[in-house]
């Protein structure tokens, strides 16, 4: 098959996000699609087969339209659009959030950009898989933007506690010293977009408030965006108390992961029920990522993978149970 070359021009800010740290960015394409990338100058010129070639521009262009909306381009964001481009997918125009303190805030993958898209029409959102996808963490961005902009009054944060098997009145301090350990993630995310000073105003002010699952019982949360956390440690009970706590102008999204249950009884947890019999009621969205949509290190999706595999193996069979049974 014929290798030929092919140039795409760049401005300095794209080309040093198509390079990366000690051109580690442009090794990990040339690996991925048997390509040569060189930078001689205004930009990068690439030489393989036209199959190649098309799939290795796909990635650098995308990667510039990244770096030209002043988002920080990763490892992460290389690996993320390559895999979505060897799978098939076409990487979305990315859907804008905040700026963040390292740049804007988009998404990395085909199915996080379905996610926000998700969470733009749909009054009740769920974001489920495995760790290190995103789900939490675009979730947050989009309340923050939310409240920033001010088409929600509240940005309401919940999650149970049950992680470990402590219970919040075993730890000292009120009670948002007591949540704050267990929302740790979300209040990164938070401080990385609205910046600390912020966070802890609008905390002050009542605008962002987090509690555990137990104290929302009772409550009708209006105009409010509200995130249920780590969802797959809820009752089924405490699940359907949760989700009919929304009052007019409110939205919620509830994350979590399904292989990650912490209860004593993994089949009580109310994440897989909800989604089981709610997923095709109006105005319910629901968004699946699987191993390859980790965004985080290379290691997380292999980890994952890893997990999967094992429960895989340890699933029963249908005819063993079969034969069991007789």
């Amino acid at each position: 098959m014929a290798r030929e070359s092919e140039f795409l021009t760049l401005d300095d800010r794209a080309l040093r996000a198509v390079i990366g740290p000690n051109s580690r960015h442009v090794a990990l394409i040339e690996d991925a699609f048997k390509v040569l990338v060189e930078a001689p100058g205004g930009g990068v010129s690439i030489n393989g087969s036209a199959r190649d070639r098309a799939n290795a521009r796909q990635v650098i262009e995308s990667l510039a339209k990244r770096a030209d909306k002043g988002a920080e381009v990763t490892e992460a964001d290389v690996r993320a659009i390559m895999g979505t481009i060897r799978g098939g997918g076409v990487n979305a125009d990315p859907m804008a959030l905040p700026v963040g303190k390292r740049g804007a805030i988009v998404p990395k993958t085909n199915a996080q950009a379905r996610y926000l898209e998700i969470l733009a029409r749909c009054e009740l959102s769920f974001g489920v898989g495995p760790a290190g996808t995103g789900k939490t963490f675009l979730a947050a961005a989009y309340g923050a933007s939310l409240l920033r902009r001010g088409q929600v009054d509240r940005l309401v944060i919940t999650r149970p506690a049950v992680e470990a098997g402590e219970k919040l009145g075993f730890l000292p301090g009120d009670l948002n010293e007591k949540v704050d350990p267990y929302l740790a993630p979300i209040w990164e995310a938070l401080n990385d977009i609205l910046g600390p000073e912020d966070v802890q105003r609008r905390r002050d002010k009542g605008e962002i408030e987090a509690a555990p699952i137990a104290f929302m019982r009772g409550r009708t949360l209006s105009h409010a965006f509200v995130i249920v956390d780590e969802a797959q440690n809820t009752s089924r009970l405490q699940m359907k108390m949760v989700l009919t706590r929304l009052g007019e102008g409110a939205r919620m999204v509830v994350t979590g992961d399904p292989s990650q249950i912490d209860l004593l009884n993994p089949r009580d947890s109310g994440l897989a029920h909800a989604l089981r019999i709610l997923r095709d009621v109006k105005g319910v969205g629901v968004l699946e990522f699987e191993a390859q949509d980790v965004v985080r290190h290379a290691m997380v999706e292999r980890i994952v993978r890893a997990y999967d595999a094992d429960a895989a193996q340890d699933r029963p069979r249908p005819d063993l149970e079969e034969r069991a049974a007789r």
